[in-house]
């Protein structure tokens, strides 16, 4: 390139001379001429070579959008390498700028909240989780300080302390749930807030504690009357009606802790097994004609007994766990009834396509401040008349359990004094019509 460059200046300037020089033999100053024509075809190559490289220049000082200008010889080579090398850094920034564009939506899809703060505790960016976790909004708190919008004394406190070891557990502000906070710092005093909303988790660990509470509670009751019973029969001589009476108190605390045993038993299979199937259709006659045959021996005669509906009827789903779930309802049905008194269990098909299963009773009926939690775990409207019926608290919390993983839901309906109707409600994807099947009319007992 610089011998080219030399080349054309040498070629020009002897150019120019031979011009001078013939102009000047005709005035008669050849070498005059010769040195002036010289000069100035250099000053035009120069003035050239001045304004290419001033083009260049005025597009390196501007914004440089659209193309280098374009030139031949030296200027033309520096201007494609300009060019080459601003594009190749444009694509190296634009590269990094969609590095950093990724790995911030990373961050918001996290389920975890992430909150930038600098030295000064001023906030200098956050994710959506982190934003609703302590209640901020993104744009207008940016480069505020954390401590004048989230003012829990905890959190403050933590983040004065400076002591990051273990995470901070406090109520989120406003009343929003429970947060775990954890702090890590890193550059020039800058920290990263790690927060994730543990109120589901609080609540789980809450009912997992009153679970064993209450398991262990109704289990101390039976074995402390077994336990006394047991010294007494050792200790102190009986008479035979005395000792009957002794045995059949046993003999109803062994049975209800054996109930209670076996709720728990089909409350962890319900949990832990998989959905019943949607391809297993059961008939549903034969499951209110089990039904049927369980009341009767449960009620010995004490109720008036009706089975309605469901000849035309299959159910897709477990018949075990069905059975289970109905056999609660009508087992609470007679227990909780008054002798004279009358069930029913009905089937009946709704307007969208659904059905549901119904028991009704004309016992005593529930207060409506209890009915939202009947479902709970050894929840009772009354302790001490559901120990003397033999409930366990667990039927209702398993007809629940069977009803949602059938897709459905269980609906009560209760007024004191007029009895209850308990509704075991599956969705049109579980239930059918048996084709060329009429439905069967009311089954006394």
């Amino acid at each position: 390139m610089l011998l080219i460059r030399t080349l054309t200046t040498m070629l020009a300037v002897l150019l120019g001379a031979a011009i001078g020089a013939a102009i000047g033999g005709a005035l008669q100053v050849p070498t005059a001429g010769a040195a002036l024509g010289a000069a100035l075809s250099a000053a035009a190559l120069a003035w050239w070579d001045t304004a290419r490289g001033e083009t260049l220049l005025h597009w390196l000082r501007g914004p440089k959008i659209g193309a280098v200008p374009r030139a031949t010889g030296w200027w033309g080579e520096m201007a494609y390498r300009i060019e080459r090398g601003l594009r190749l850094r444009e694509a190296g920034i634009e590269a990094e700028k969609q590095r950093l564009r990724d790995f911030l939506d990373a961050i918001e899809a996290s389920p975890n909240g992430v909150l930038m703060i600098d030295k000064g505790d001023q906030i200098e960016w956050s994710n959506g989780v982190a934003a609703e976790h302590f209640g901020l909004d993104r744009e207008r708190d940016h480069r505020q300080r954390i401590t004048n919008l989230v003012r829990t004394p905890a959190f403050v406190g933590y983040l004065q302390r400076g002591q990051f070891e273990e995470a901070l557990v406090f109520p989120g502000p406003n009343g929003r749930g429970t947060l775990m906070v954890l702090v890590r710092a890193y550059g020039d005093g800058m920290k990263l807030i790690l927060s994730q909303d543990i109120t589901e988790r609080e609540r789980a660990e809450a009912m997992r504690r009153d679970f064993v509470a209450n398991v262990s509670h109704e289990i101390r009751t039976p074995l402390t009357v077994l336990a006394g019973f047991v010294e007494t029969m050792s200790r102190l001589p009986l008479s035979e009606v005395e000792r009957q009476r002794v045995l059949t108190v046993m003999t109803q605390q062994t049975d209800r802790m054996q109930g209670l045993v076996g709720d728990l038993l089909t409350l962890a299979q319900l949990e832990g097994s998989p959905r019943p199937p949607v391809d297993r259709w059961l008939a549903v006659a034969d499951l209110m004609q089990r039904v049927q045959v369980d009341a009767l021996a449960l009620s010995a005669g004490r109720h008036a007994l009706g089975v309605a509906g469901g000849g035309d009827a299959e159910i897709a789903g477990s018949d075990t766990e069905l059975l289970s779930a109905v056999g609660n309802l009508v087992n609470n049905a007679v227990r909780y009834t008054p002798d004279g008194g009358r069930i029913d269990v009905a089937w009946r098909w709704r307007d969208d396509g659904s059905a549901e299963i119904a028991v009704t009773d004309t016992g005593p009926g529930i207060a409506r401040e209890h009915l939202p939690r009947l479902t709970e775990r050894f929840y009772r409207v009354d302790g001490s008349r559901s120990r003397e019926t033999g409930g366990t608290g667990l039927g209702l919390s398993i007809v629940k359990h069977v009803a949602q993983r059938h897709g459905g839901a269980i609906d009560i309906t209760s007024e004191v004094g007029k009895g209850s109707t308990f509704k075991l409600v599956l969705p049109a994807l579980r239930v059918r019509r048996r084709t060329g099947v009429v439905a069967e009319p009311v089954h006394p007992a």
